[in-house]
């Protein structure tokens, strides 16, 4: 399956890609990364630059359609952000003659890593003490994919426990560029879902994507990680 890098991932957090490809690999599921695919475009969507974001989507198609024409079976995102666009590439593209079948070809074939791993045997992961954790689930997850519970139950099924809170449907307030672009109200979201996350006394918060997880991590009093790290844990066991 192929990976996207990202652009903002490597250097936040370069562990999250390196877990992923650790509990893939115990599975018996390659990960492979395409050194010419960059941005998702989602940053020039977000700042009103459409054909900016369309260039990097033609972009990104050339750089995977290689290895999907060689057998490559999904484009797997660790982004909940970049995801939820890359699998809108055949509607942003849909009116392009030269990339619309490719597009929309790329969006049937991509999957946030939750659902990768929720079709997967996951029994060989042997865990470590349980931890008590506040899952945050991105818009870009949730409302952008409608892909709900799937994170939760694989955490709970490994023998965490996931800690209840108020407004798991709300925005943390990092949102693409809400967060550099309007601080005051996003530091207002902030502080409202991290009041919620934190108010069970959780061990740390997990969540899956890495803009939500640099926002809140930046104010939390808990550790916050990408999800997919606790699974790595497992997999080393």
């Amino acid at each position: 399956m192929l990976v996207l890098e990202g652009c903002v991932q490597p250097t936040l957090a370069p562990e999250t890609n390196r877990a992923a490809t650790r509990v893939l690999d115990q599975l018996g599921i390659q990960l492979i990364a395409a050194p010419e695919a960059g941005c998702c475009g989602a940053i020039d969507q977000h700042l009103g630059a459409p054909e900016a974001a369309k260039a990097a989507m033609r972009r990104n198609i050339d750089a995977w359609w290689p290895h999907l024409t060689a057998g490559a079976e999904a484009i797997v995102m660790t982004a909940s952000g970049c995801g939820s666009l890359v699998k809108e590439y055949g509607h942003h593209l849909r009116d392009d003659p030269a990339y619309a079948e490719k597009a929309a070809r790329i969006s049937s074939l991509t999957r946030d890593l939750a659902e990768v791993l929720a079709r997967e045997d996951l029994s060989a992961l042997r865990m470590g003490a349980p931890k008590r954790i506040a899952f945050h689930p991105p818009c870009s997850l949730q409302h952008g994919q409608q892909v709900r519970g799937v994170i939760e139950a694989i955490l709970g099924g490994l023998g965490h426990e996931l800690v209840p809170f108020a407004e798991s449907h709300l925005c943390c307030g990092s949102a693409g560029t809400y967060s550099l672009l309007q601080p005051e109200l996003a530091g207002q979201l902030r502080e409202r879902k991290l009041g919620h996350l934190q108010a069970a006394r959780p061990d740390l918060i997990a969540t899956a994507n890495i803009g939500c997880q640099s926002h809140l991590g930046a104010a939390s009093g808990v550790p916050v990680v990408h999800w997919i790290t606790l699974l790595e844990n497992a997999a080393s066991r």
